[in-house]
């Protein structure tokens, strides 16, 4: 009887002072690294976290702004970060170098490079671009790779010539014809469509045939091996999130702009209906979403051996797992509009 009473003493000052009745383990503690300053395509991650999906799951998130893919990809692949946002490509050199990276959902399953001009400068599609200035930043993807682009175009790689300008002062170059083209990505497609109207062409460079994967979701070999549990949970919980802001923007978009100043609402909400178009492809529709195929993998690999070079040659399909996917969480193709 004084058992019971001693445990009934205990419970009731449990509930009194608002303790557990039970020890409440921490969650895991995880980084996610971004590739740049947030914005649309990360609202997913912030709205999983509003909503506490990763607490209920066991982790403990902090999300960690970017300075660029290979920054995240060096921070994960040293371990500095469990996960992080990459480009594929540059997540591949890295690797080549000794990064210890892998990666395990595709975001842009379609490549976001874009080449942007004006046809009232003389532009009327790519057979055009001979003889013209290209503005980019001396490091600029699209620069890099502006071989295989002139290669898959049927141009001279030396036909045009480029032009250093920051990555903020694209639209200003071109306005001003400092430049006649300019390199963005696709997501922030709409800032020159209401800048230029129907002055503005473009190419997206998937329309030409070349593909590689874009935005990506890595983890850490080492802490991949170690706690495949928690990436498995992390992933599939990301999954879910990009699934509900496919649905419905609105709450996720929310979730990003309360917790990141400085955004436009209406900017954000065009973004991410380009994203959604970058995140679908015959495989995130029908496979999982973040589906990442090991034939187009091969290809990228191909790309980035033979115009960025490769350190350290290594097997490409050591450098992405499609096992941490919910196979039951698909793409929407019905809720894209290109």
């Amino acid at each position: 009887m004084k058992r019971l009473q001693a445990a009934g003493s205990t419970l009731f000052l449990t509930l009194m002072l608002g303790l557990p009745a039970v020890p409440v383990s921490a969650g895991e503690a995880v980084n996610l690294i971004l590739n740049w300053t947030p914005t649309a395509d990360h609202s997913p991650y912030y709205y999983a976290k509003a909503q506490g999906w990763y607490e209920k799951a066991g982790i403990d998130l902090t999300i960690e702004t970017g300075k660029g893919s290979g920054v995240s990809a060096a921070k994960v692949g040293s371990g500095g970060a469990p996960f992080g946002v990459a480009d594929l490509a540059t997540m591949l050199v890295a690797k080549s170098k000794g990064a210890d990276t892998v990666a395990v959902m595709s975001v842009y399953a379609n490549t976001g490079q874009t080449f942007y001009w004006l046809k009232s400068y003389g532009v009327n599609g790519v057979k055009e671009f001979a003889g013209h200035k290209i503005g980019n930043p001396p490091g600029d993807a699209s620069r890099v790779m502006w071989p295989a682009f002139a290669k898959a175009a049927g141009l001279a790689p030396d036909s045009v010539s480029f032009v250093n300008i920051g990555p903020t002062a694209k639209i200003a170059a071109l306005k001003s014809h400092t430049v006649d083209i300019i390199s963005d990505f696709y997501n922030e497609h709409d800032s020159k469509v209401i800048e230029f109207g129907p002055d503005l062409g473009y190419v997206n460079w998937k329309d030409i045939g070349l593909n590689p994967y874009g935005n990506s979701l890595i983890v850490n070999g080492a802490y991949l091996q170690k706690n495949p549990k928690v990436v498995e949970d992390f992933v599939r919980v990301s999954q879910k999130a990009f699934a509900a802001c496919v649905a419905d923007a609105t709450p996720c978009l929310k979730a990003l702009l309360d917790q990141v100043s400085g955004l436009d609402k209406e900017s954000q909400e065009r973004q991410w209906e380009r994203i959604k178009y970058l995140m679908t492809d015959e495989f995130t529709t029908t496979k999982a979403l973040g589906w990442i195929d090991g034939e187009r993998m091969k290809k990228d690999y191909e790309l980035v051996q033979t115009y960025l070079g490769m350190e350290k040659p290594f097997d490409v399909s050591t450098a992405f797992t499609t096992k941490m996917l919910d196979p039951s969480i698909k793409m929407d193709a019905s809720k894209v509009k290109k």
